[in-house]
């Protein structure tokens, strides 16, 4: 089996931004049986939990890696070294374990693969990825989401 990282709040770990978590019983049972590794982006660069929301604004997670985006809280502070420093962790942890795999939450800020929110904080959905799922796919690594993971296990 490829070596994968998780986002943890995928694996019933209570580090989403409003402290509870988004469990999918079959990645919590990867991690549970050493198969994954749990990975909170927003937590590894020193956010809290619970922490604000977030969303990114001007752009996507490659647009902040670029310099051109920015990641702010719903009441405008900016957090963007946050999730700069998260996804470095994120990559970080997964060039040691020699990760191929990244199962991301997706819409997150950090973690979106596929669909982020807009940064109206209106619940609007736009094609981009988080900032942590764009270095990793930056890097190489294979970026999906808990909606198709079990497309990229085989």
């Amino acid at each position: 089996m490829r070596r994968i990282i998780v986002s943890a709040c995928l694996a019933d770990i209570k580090c989403k931004y409003d402290g509870t978590y988004n469990t999918v019983p079959e990645i919590k049972k990867m991690v549970d049986e050493g198969l994954a590794i749990p990975v909170c982006p927003e937590v590894l660069g020193g956010g809290p939990i619970p922490r604000e929301p977030n969303e990114i604004i001007e752009g996507d997670g490659f647009g902040v890696l670029n310099g051109n985006a920015k990641v702010v809280t719903i009441n405008g502070a900016d957090k963007t070294d946050l999730f700069l420093a998260g996804a470095k962790k994120v990559l970080d942890i997964a060039k040691k374990n020699d990760v191929q795999l990244a199962i991301l939450k997706e819409r997150s800020p950090s973690c979106g693969s596929s669909f982020i929110y807009d940064g109206s904080f209106s619940s609007k959905k736009i094609p981009g990825q988080g900032v942590t799922a764009a270095l990793l796919k930056k890097e190489g690594l294979t970026v999906c989401s808990e909606e198709n993971y079990k497309n990229f296990l085989k």
